[in-house]
């Protein structure tokens, strides 16, 4: 989290800089290199070693898996196969590379291990490099072994590499970006289910405290059932409302990460971004 801090305060001392020698607003963000937008999308994961090996230090953005076919290899391996996605098909790495590398390693006395990443299994974001001339976005991904009940752990990992039409990436807007991301890889929002679930728990318990009050009543004096009002409507956001709007609807975000035309507001359980002081995604 504190990373995610730093790189978005540094987009943010860009932006300005570009504004002070004259540059308005909606070209400054234009100029916010895709590569830090990114970063402040994902959090990347922080790994270290301990006593039984590889380890992690500091969470990352949690993503989930929607596809499958993406080749992961032990943490300890040097030797990656990219997985590629590319008009929202996902392509493995060819099978005989994989012999291939899994020959010259026996060659030396080793083997290696791959398997197929689990769709909806989640994983970490570990690293993000992006290829303008390439037109590629390649991410990073460890196994977030924890969330999978994976023991022990083995940390798999893989590069996954998001392939765009020649020459659109360099003017790419970050948000279509991370929209084709997460085809592949999204935002793991499983934290908001357990809140709800929470919630109507507690609704669940307050209806049956209800119930008994009106037993009482009824056995009392014969009384009408209390009569409950119909539950309030939940808070609605709507692609085009304003920060002032989002706010009023479901309160002061936990962060905000400020690009310029474009701000992303943090809640605990989603986030919404603004592109010229409008909503224009929520996840």
């Amino acid at each position: 989290m504190r990373q995610k801090i730093k790189k978005a305060v540094f987009v943010l001392a860009l932006a300005l800089a570009l504004i002070a020698v004259g540059i308005t607003p909606g070209i400054a963000a234009a100029q916010v290199p895709l590569q830090d937008q990114l970063a402040a999308q994902y959090t990347l994961v922080k790994m270290g070693e301990d006593t039984s090996g590889a380890a992690v230090v500091e969470q990352g953005t949690i993503l989930v898996i929607k596809k499958g076919g993406i080749l992961g290899v032990p943490y300890s391996d040097q030797t990656i196969l990219s997985t590629k996605y590319e008009a929202a098909v996902v392509h493995s790495p060819n099978p005989l590379m994989s012999k291939g590398i899994g020959w010259g390693l026996g060659k030396i006395g080793k083997t290696q291990t791959t398997q197929f990443f689990q769709t909806n299994s989640k994983v970490y974001a570990s690293k993000i490099a992006v290829n303008l001339p390439k037109d590629q976005v390649t991410i990073s991904i460890v196994d977030c072994d924890s969330c999978n009940n994976v023991d022990p752990k083995t940390f798999y990992k893989a590069d996954v590499v998001f392939q765009f039409p020649k020459g659109t990436l360099a003017t790419a807007n970050a948000s279509n970006v991370e929209d084709t991301i997460a085809g592949l890889l999204a935002l793991d929002d499983s934290a908001g289910s357990g809140d709800q679930g929470n919630n109507q728990g507690n609704n669940n318990g307050q209806q049956g405290g209800n119930g008994n009050d009106q037993g009482n009543n009824q056995g009392g004096g014969g009384g009408q059932a209390q009569q409950q009002g119909p539950p309030p409507e939940p808070q609605q956001i709507e692609k085009g409302q304003t920060p002032d709007q989002v706010k009023a609807a479901i309160g002061q975000p936990d962060k905000i990460v400020n690009l310029g035309a474009k701000q992303i507001y943090v809640y605990k359980d989603i986030k919404v971004t603004f592109i010229n002081g409008k909503v224009s995604d929520v996840q």
